[in-house]
């Protein structure tokens, strides 16, 4: 399968973007717990630099616990301040207002010296459609300040919102960058609904999903489904398919509803807690 999905609005965003960043003190990017590195834009690195950077590992709950606290580990040698999340819940929400001030330490600092004193921090918060930026921004502001969905391309235009005396927050659209050169990782931001299924093929998506399973997860779908995961994936969706009574007009499995259903589950976690991709040792 061939991955891309950049409409013309992320275009327009990402220049938007490249003249907000002007007001901007600190850019906080939120990744997906699941594949921080392929949910993260390489253009972000090229808009925010010389600023403060502080990455939230958002979704955390869906991810496996081992591989998240690795990967938290590896942005912090990066350089960035990372922290993680579950946006939906608010779990760890409340300790980003401390993230903030630990990375805006010397900006604070230098406006204290010159006897500015109270002026908020500026915050832009940036990240790939769907990876859950403005539920984030509603848990952090306490209220509904931002159109949520659980598709991508709600967020359409910027907006700034205040949090509280110390933090201003500017929200932006998601947006992707317009060519994967890795097929891997388009294969990945598909795997969690940041590109449209509308443009996907769900079988076939639904079949890479299942083979990264029955090697990675050993015992999540036979867990799950009740069925044999050690046979060829095509057998696997077709049990899967058998076993939820997926079926067309005539008895014949519905393949395409079954490859809906694991993707669906695998994004609600009912799979279990999934790493998609693993930090390489320095």
């Amino acid at each position: 399968m061939n991955f891309q999905w950049y409409p013309g609005h992320m275009t327009k965003a990402k220049r938007q973007m490249q003249e907000d960043v002007k007001l901007i003190d600190v850019v906080i990017e939120l990744v997906d717990a699941r594949i921080p590195f392929s949910s993260k834009n390489p253009d972000i690195d090229h808009i925010a630099k010389n600023k403060s950077r502080i990455v939230l590992l958002n979704k955390f709950d869906l991810a496996d616990e081992k591989n998240t606290m690795l990967w938290k580990e590896w942005f912090e040698k990066q350089g960035f301040f990372a922290a993680l999340v579950n946006s939906k819940n608010g779990k760890g929400v409340k300790e980003v207002h401390n993230v903030i001030q630990q990375a805006c330490k010397e900006k604070i600092e230098r406006d204290r010296k010159r006897g500015i004193i109270n002026r908020p921090v500026r915050a832009m918060i940036v990240g790939i459609p769907n990876v859950g930026k403005s539920t984030f921004i509603n848990s952090f502001a306490g209220k509904a300040c931002a159109k949520t969905g659980n598709r991508p391309g709600v967020t359409k235009g910027k907006q700034w919102i205040r949090l509280n005396k110390n933090v201003e927050l500017l929200d932006t659209p998601g947006i992707l960058w317009p060519k994967f050169e890795d097929q891997a990782v388009g294969l990945r931001l598909a795997f969690i609904g940041s590109i449209k299924d509308e443009i996907l093929n769900i079988t076939e998506l639904s079949l890479e999903l299942i083979a990264f399973l029955q090697v990675n997860y050993q015992g999540f779908l036979a867990e799950r489904y009740g069925i044999d995961e050690t046979q060829d994936k095509v057998k696997v969706l077709e049990e899967i398919a058998a076993v939820r009574g997926c079926r067309l007009k005539g008895n014949e499995l519905d393949y395409e509803k079954a490859a809906s259903l694991i993707l669906d589950e695998f994004r609600n976690g009912k799979i279990g807690r999934v790493t998609l991709e693993f930090p390489q040792a320095d």
